[in-house]
């Protein structure tokens, strides 16, 4: 699969469908991309789905451009893009056009036969600024519209750890972006300090003399741009011979100060907080599939959910009677006899040894806030657990705010699923299904420390896990786990006495029944014995705290 910085393919692309649709928008940009490149053999589609996988591509092979067009609008009839003002209805999709104008137009040469995937990589990214800053300098203008545009050509993934390859990355996205003259040094700020920490300066010194050169390139110069790849990779410490693919994050990592960063300049960039931004693009990427069922939930479900939260407020509020002691000074209650024998012991110009003062001793500490994060196996193995384990988000998250903690429920297997989101208190009782696989367990891992902050924080933190262990990822999982219970993060792990089904496949990439370290485990027999086993285990640490 191609990178998803690449926006210069070569071959031939299927055709998208609803292109009839946007003819229109095609037909009107290929009269005009030639003010744009500078080139009459160019044509332009735009329909939904068009560009692969990215936003934007540019097929040399065809001479055309594609735009995604729901970049663009949800409508081709948002305006007529004939006509000069539509630019500024849909700068986004404008922006597209420019950056996909400006490899049109600047990046004419195409990678060597048999270059190593990780210097094509690293010369793509080189690519990305050295074509904008090429376009910027021939048409000044333009610049309007790529600084729209570099958002959308950028993901979240692009910072998914904090190593030296994604902080190079960072780095040739946005950093080079500046020396380029598309982005400005106030606005990646945030992302200069996090690059600068993984790096350090010596590095990042380095990286930034070779994109530099890099803008100095002719737009033919392959040869020149792969020796820039391949300095690029020794500054890194990476040895392109030796590590011939392209790198992939660590699935048992966390993210860290990198994603952080890229998160705050996303926010910024779209006029919303950080927060509010992290919210969004959680409902976008782990929203319930709207085919899962909706009911109202039960008396049962209603009666649990407030025995519970009496539970909770109970251990929250249980804490040993204070005690009195004497004291001689004040606040306290006064005792008449006690200072009435002080009066008479330093009348007499003895040392007063009698303490009139009567105070309670100090209350204990308030305790922590309880965070509880639920994940629950979507494996076919697990479907008797999963009727039970959707009434539990809703009492759990029910339950919450009547015992002031915060909860969430995940489910994980094809994709992982938020069920019920923090400080969410949902009416009706959402019915998960069940998957094919548990693929997704170590993502659903980092969103529920991304949703409640498990590995840090003064809260009283626990992530429990129903699953029988039947998992994709064991070493990716086990890391993360032990990375929690590092962190002060308890992880109870509830495993089905159920063995597998007869005639189950077996994968031998799989730990069938898998028991995590670094966890408590109890084996339960039905699925409201989990439910129990979390609501105790809950109901216990907090009661300790």
């Amino acid at each position: 699969m191609s990178h998803p910085h690449t926006h210069l393919r070569p071959g031939t692309p299927p055709p998208p469908a609803g292109a009839a649709d946007w003819r229109a928008w095609s037909q009107a940009w290929t009269q005009h991309v030639p003010l744009l490149t500078g080139r009459t053999d160019l044509t332009v589609l735009v329909a939904p789905g068009a560009a692969g996988d990215a936003p934007e591509c540019f097929y040399p092979d065809l001479n055309r451009i594609e735009v995604d067009a729901t970049y663009i609008a949800d409508s081709p009839d948002v305006t007529d893009p004939a006509k000069a003002r539509h630019k500024r209805l849909v700068p986004t999709g404008y922006g597209l056009l420019v950056h996909g104008a400006a490899h049109a137009a600047h990046s004419r040469w195409t990678t060597p036969h048999g270059t190593p995937p990780i210097l094509a990589t690293v010369a793509d990214l080189l690519e990305e600024s050295r074509a904008e800053g090429r376009q910027r300098a021939r048409r000044r203008g333009d610049r309007r519209w790529l600084r729209h545009v570099v958002t959308t050509l950028l993901r979240p993934d692009d910072a998914a750890i904090d190593d030296a390859w994604h902080a190079g990355q960072l780095a040739a996205l946005l950093l080079a972006r500046v020396d380029a003259r598309i982005v400005t040094s106030k606005d990646v700020r945030p992302i200069r300090a996090a690059v600068t920490g993984v790096l350090g300066r010596k590095r990042l010194r380095q990286l930034r003399d070779i994109w530099r050169e890099a803008h100095t390139c002719d737009d033919t110069d392959a040869d020149t741009m792969i020796c820039l790849a391949r300095r690029w990779c020794q500054v890194l410490g990476i040895d392109p011979d030796q590590q011939y693919d392209t790198p992939v994050p660590d699935a048992g990592l966390f993210p860290g100060r990198l994603a952080a960063a890229l998160v705050d300049y996303l926010a910024v960039a779209a006029g919303v907080t950080p927060a509010e931004y992290a919210t969004a693009l959680l409902a976008h990427r782990h929203s319930p599939p709207t085919e899962w069922d909706r009911t109202d939930p039960t008396e049962q479900e209603h009666r649990a959910a407030r025995d519970l939260a009496n539970r909770l407020r109970q251990a929250r509020t249980r804490h040993p009677e204070p005690g009195l002691r004497p004291s001689p000074i004040p606040p306290g209650r006064l005792r008449t006899r006690h200072a009435i024998t002080a009066d008479a012991q330093t009348a007499a110009g003895q040392m007063p040894t009698a303490a009139p003062w009567q105070q309670r001793a100090q209350l204990p500490p308030e305790k922590p806030r309880l965070h509880l994060a639920v994940l629950v196996d979507l494996s076919g193995s697990m479907a008797r657990y999963t009727q039970a384990m959707s009434s539990a988000a809703w009492i759990f998250a029910n339950a919450a705010r009547r015992a002031d903690a915060t909860t969430t429920t995940i489910g994980f297997g094809d994709r992982t699923t938020v069920l019920v989101p923090p400080r969410t208190y949902p009416r009706q009782v959402l019915h998960m299904r069940t998957e094919l696989a548990t693929a997704t367990f170590p993502e659903a891992v980092k969103v529920a420390d991304q949703l409640l902050d498990l590995r840090h924080g003064r809260a009283l933190r626990m992530l429990a896990v129903v699953s029988d262990g039947y998992l994709d990822d064991i070493p990716a999982g086990q890391q993360l786990v032990t990375t929690l219970h590092r962190a002060g993060c308890a992880v109870l792990w509830l495993h089905p006495a159920d063995p597998p089904t007869d005639g189950e496949p077996a994968d031998p990439d799989q730990i069938w029944g898998h028991t995590f370290t670094h966890t408590t485990t109890l084996t339960v027999t039905d699925p409201t014995e989990a439910i129990a086993a979390i609501a105790d285990a809950a109901v216990t640490a907090l009661t300790q705290a």
